[in-house]
Parts: C-alpha cells; sequence; structure tokens
C-alpha cells in the first residue's frame, strides 16, 4: 500500500489541523484513577464508583482539592484537577478560589475549638501549593496567579510567626518556582530561534545536486547510529513538551466549539514544533532519495532507510519510523517503480504491517504496548525508551475528549473522563523524561537539522528526471509542471 503513487503529497499537519481530521478512536479504559483519603467539603456532590470518584460539580472537585486539617488529596487527583480544571477555568481564577476556601477554613478553625491546628493546616496548603508549582509552573507567569499565590502564602504564614516553618517552605517553593519559570522562558527563546530546515526549490528543471554535494550517506553510513541520533533529536523536542500543552487539545477545541477563546495558543508553540519536526524529517527522506542520480544509488538510499527505520523500531522510536516511511511514501518516492524494483522489500514489508492502520492501527499500538511493558521492567536508559507517534498520540487524546461529554445531564463534571485523558497525558510525560543513552554526535545531527529539502515541486522534478512518467495521468501532471515552473522563470 505504501508503494503506490498517491495524488497529493501526505503529510501530517500542524496539531491542530491534524487532530480536526478523521477521528483516530483511543483506547479508553473502564477504570480511570483511583483516590485515597477521606473526603474535603462538599463531598455530598462528589459521586463515586468502587471508590473512584467519577464526577462532581465543579465547586466540589474544587474544595476537594483544598486539605483540612484531617484531610489532604491524593496526589493523582491533584495532578488530574489540575490538568483538567483549565478546560473550565483558566489556572489564576482556580487559584483564587482555593485561596478562598483556605480563607474560610482558617477562620472556622481560628473560631472553634482547634485553633491549634492552624499550623498543621498552613504546612498542608504550603504542600498542595508546592506540588502545584512543581507540576505546573507555567500556570504561575500569569501575574495575576502569581498574585494569588502571594496572598494565599501570606496569609498561612500568619499561622506560624512563632518558629518560620512555613515562611521558611514558602521561600523554598518561591524560589523553585523562579528558577522553573526562567528556565523555561529561556527555553522558549532559543526554540523561536530555531529554524526549521532551508526549502531548496532546486534549479528550474534541474534538481541533480553537483556530484561533490554531500548526502545523509556521507554522514552516516551506519543505520543504527543514524537511529540513534534521531533518537537523541526526538528525546530533546519532546522535552520542551508539558502537560498543559497536551491539555491545550481540549481547551483550544472546546474554545472552537464555543466561539470564545479559553487556552493560550502560544503555549502550542512546543508542540507545532515537534509536529513540524515530523514532516521535516519526512520530506528530508524523499529529497535524499530523489536527489540521487543513478538508480543503483537511490536502491541503496531507500534500502539505508529501511533499516534506519527498523532500527527506530528496535530502540522504541515510533515517531522516527513512522516520519521515514511517511517520506518513502510520498508520491515522487513511490512513483519510482523502477527503483523500487531493485529493493529488497521484505524489511519494508514488516515496517508497513507494523504501521498498518487498519483496525485503529492495531499493530502499532501492539508494538507500542510492547515497548512501554519493557520500559517498566527496564534496568538500562536503552530499554526505558518509548517515542509514540506524537499525530497519533494527539488523535487519541481529542478522540477522547470528543466522543465523552465534559458535563453529565445532571450538570457534574465527567471526571472519569478525565482521569482516562490524565492517565495517558502522565504515561506520555514520564517517556519524555527518559534521558537518551545514546553518544551526541554533532555532525550528524547537524546535518539531519540543516540539510536543505526539496518542496514538493522539486521533488516531482526530480522524480520525473529519474524515471519519466509511466501513464497519461503522469504525462500530463509532468507538462503542467514544466509549463509553470518555465512561466516562473
Amino acid at each position: 500500500m505504501l508503494l503506490e503513487p498517491q495524488e497529493t503529497m501526505p503529510q501530517t499537519s500542524v496539531v491542530f489541523s491534524s487532530i480536526l481530521g478523521p477521528s483516530c478512536s483511543g483506547q479508553v479504559q473502564p477504570g480511570m484513577g483511583e483516590r485515597g483519603g477521606g473526603a474535603g467539603g462538599g463531598a455530598g456532590d462528589l459521586i463515586f464508583q468502587d471508590g473512584r470518584l467519577i464526577s462532581g460539580s465543579l465547586e466540589a472537585l474544587m474544595e476537594h482539592l483544598v486539605p483540612t486539617v484531617d484531610y489532604y488529596p491524593d496526589r493523582t487527583y491533584i495532578f488530574t484537577f489540575l490538568l483538567s480544571s483549565r478546560v473550565f477555568m483558566p489556572p489564576h481564577d482556580l487559584l483564587a478560589r482555593v485561596g478562598q476556601i483556605c480563607v474560610e477554613q482558617k477562620q472556622q478553625l481560628e473560631a472553634g475549638p482547634e485553633k491549634a491546628k492552624l499550623k498543621s493546616f498552613s504546612a498542608k496548603i504550603v504542600q498542595l501549593l508546592k506540588e502545584w508549582t512543581e507540576a505546573f509552573p507555567y500556570d504561575f507567569q500569569d501575574e495575576k496567579a502569581m498574585a494569588e499565590l502571594k496572598a494565599i502564602t501570606h496569609r498561612v504564614t500568619q499561622c506560624d510567626e512563632e518558629n518560620g516553618t512555613v515562611k521558611k517552605a514558602i521561600a523554598q517553593m518561591t524560589q523553585s518556582l523562579l528558577l522553573s519559570l526562567a528556565a523555561r522562558s529561556q527555553l522558549q527563546e532559543l526554540r523561536e530561534k530555531l529554524r526549521p530546515p532551508a526549502v531548496d526549490k532546486g534549479p528550474i528543471l534541474k534538481t541533480k545536486p553537483p556530484a561533490a554535494q554531500k548526502d545523509i550517506l556521507g554522514v552516516c553510513c551506519d543505520p543504527l547510529v543514524l537511529a540513534q541520533q534521531l533518537t537523541h533529536i526526538e528525546l530533546d523536542r519532546v522535552s520542551s513538551i508539558y502537560p498543559e500543552d497536551l491539555m491545550q487539545i481540549v481547551s483550544h477545541m472546546d474554545s472552537l466549539d464555543n466561539h470564545r477563546c479559553r487556552g493560550d495558543l502560544t503555549k502550542t508553540y512546543s508542540l507545532e514544533a515537534y509536529d513540524n519536526w515530523f514532516n521535516c524529517l519526512s520530506m528530508l527522506v524523499a529529497t535524499e532519495v530523489c536527489r540521487v542520480v543513478k538508480k543503483k544509488h537511490r536502491t541503496r538510499m531507500l534500502e539505508f532507510f529501511i533499516d534506519v527505520a527498523r532500527e527506530c523500531f528496535n530502540i522504541g522510536n515510533f515517531n522516527s519510523m513512522m516520519a521515514i516511511i511517511s517520506g518513502m511514501n510520498l508520491s515522487p518516492v513511490a512513483r519510482l517503480k523502477k527503483t523500487w524494483s531493485k529493493v529488497k522489500t521484505a524489511k519494508f514489508d514488516v515496517l508497513e504491517h507494523h504501521m498498518d492502520p487498519s483496525s485503529n492501527f492495531c499493530n502499532y499500538r501492539t508494538a507500542l504496548q510492547g515497548a512501554t511493558q519493557r520500559s517498566q521492567m527496564a534496568n538500562s536508559s536503552r530499554e526505558k525508551i518509548v517515542i509514540p507517534v506524537f499525530n497519533l498520540f494527539v488523535k487519541d487524546i481529542y478522540f477522547l475528549h470528543k466522543i465523552h461529554t465534559n458535563h453529565l445531564p445532571n450538570g457534574h463534571i465527567n471526571f472519569k473522563k478525565f482521569w482516562e485523558i490524565s492517565r495517558q497525558i502522565h504515561e506520555f510525560m514520564t517517556w519524555t523524561q527518559v534521558e537518551c543513552p545514546f553518544e551526541k554526535d554533532k555532525k550528524i545531527q547537524s546535518y539531519l537539522l540543516t540539510a536543505p529539502i526539496y518542496s514538493e515541486e522539486a521533488l516531482f522534478v526530480a522524480s520525473f528526471e529519474s524515471e519519466g512518467p509511466e501513464n497519461h495521468m503522469e504525462k500530463d501532471s509532468w507538462k503542467t509542471l514544466r509549463t509553470t515552473l518555465l512561466n516562473r522563470a
């Protein structure tokens, strides 16, 4: 199937365009998250099933987030609610409500017989804020959120003026938060300075490069080494994606449905940059194949990339593997039948099997599950690597969001849905935190990231010059392309 030419150049678009395409079924599990401990205020508006919180009013869920003297929320609940709450309200509004609940509880303690427990209550509030700032520091770049944070910490500090333990914990939390925000800001500036590879449109009707021009085989001829360097790039790029970025997929689509914007679209930069890397790699593969003059060398280039994709699969780098296959599936490459006839396609057939889209990419999901289990039982960093096909992961989140409503008929938030979205995002974040065990080769990475890639037109020109049009449709396309380029010149 992948070898058949197509009418258009199939690429994954940027993230938000891809999730608007045909839905890709996610794997929804019946059991969605667990909760420990007692119940906070408003427990009557929370619904549990087999000990698991499955729904509740927004107010009750917010109250359930805030500790009391005798209760501290489960960490899984904290992460899930903080992540999903941004679908319904901006973080600074949630922080303001948390502050109000804290004031109400503080006043009750001061007026009652448990005034001595104020210090314990304050310590729990600081712990909650600490977990919040560590998991979602970007929430506090907003001036309103930082003002609310200062207001809450000021109030709880008053509960421990004698020995200053709470004040010291707040100072440490604030310092860590500011360092995290500074680090993310610097990373964002660096990302914005990085430009995608230049698009080489090629000379008019002559895209053949000079003989001395370097190709990928002149930089790296070992498929395993190239797969390792691709994995380096993948892990580096995916490490700049944060849970709240992925949740923007949900909040952004809600904003489109309701004609109002809840999400800060500037935060999706890292998603779009990572998605763009996939497209650039696919186009680079196509360029490297189409620019080769001799059929023998083109055959070798195709077999090389098949081996690279195979090594990516063995490593657990499914995203690069899919990008490489997509590159070989582009029409200018797929139509080179004389070249493909010389390729030993047995390995390629196996790759096609793994990425067969039928039954919602069932084969890929089985392989991904195997890699996940290997990662969970791993004794070395090499075995921990899991890099899913990002476009499919995004579609799974989007599909999960669209087939389950945010609210139930009784007005409750469908928290069962958000348990599952949170679980998938948390699993993805676990994969992104793996340190790449392979030695970095700057020369190879520089080529992968900066080598010129042909435009769609230039790819077709190179393809037709390598192997002329074989049918009327191709002849018409070639004639139209030649006319277009000549008129442009």
